[in-house]
């Protein structure tokens, strides 16, 4: 049986993992938000599934990984068009598409 102090321990050390795994994935769509991005490579790449990451996502940075995704690339046209002021092909180039 594990001391009480050890299991406290190594839930720290899962938490940490999984938080760990969660900065990856949102620096992951900080850095490649103009490219396609999919949850389902996104949770791939973090080893869990797509509800599980979801959930995590969600509990962690208080929205799903998709609509974090989708304000990264709203913000980041926003900044473009203040600074540029031209709005033809803007959404296209930063992996907004028209369906």
């Amino acid at each position: 049986m594990c001391r009480p102090d050890w299991r406290r321990a190594l839930v720290q050390a899962q938490r940490l993992s999984e938080f760990t795994r969660l900065r990856r994935v949102r620096d992951r769509i900080d850095r490649e938000h103009a490219r396609p991005l999919d949850v389902e490579a996104l949770a791939r790449d973090a080893g869990v599934s797509v509800a599980h990451l979801g959930r995590w996502f969600r509990l962690a940075y208080g929205r799903s990984p998709h609509a974090y995704l989708t304000a990264r690339r709203t913000e980041r046209a926003e900044a473009l068009l203040r600074h540029n002021g031209n709005g033809a092909g803007m959404g296209r180039d930063r992996g907004m598409v028209d369906i």
